[in-house]
């Protein structure tokens, strides 16, 4: 049982990390991209680029929320 609660917690760090806005976003823009590749709405090619961009979008809005400035 150790086992399973120490491969558990190894793929939790792994995912998550120390960050959960990132997984999460991550994880959004990548369900996105599922989509429209179901819709068959673009080539291979655009796909690439499309998720690209929504991986980086996804990550710079996550990285974006945690270093604005708090009101003190």
């Amino acid at each position: 049982m150790r086992f399973l609660k120490s491969f558990g917690q190894f793929w939790y760090d792994f995912v998550i990390g120390d960050d959960w806005k990132i997984a999460v976003a991550v994880v959004l823009a990548l369900a996105v991209l599922l989509a429209v590749l179901s819709l068959g709405l673009f080539g291979d090619a655009t796909l690439a680029v499309v998720g690209g961009v929504l991986l980086v979008g996804a990550f710079s809005v996550s990285l974006a929320i945690d270093v604005r400035p708090t009101k003190s």
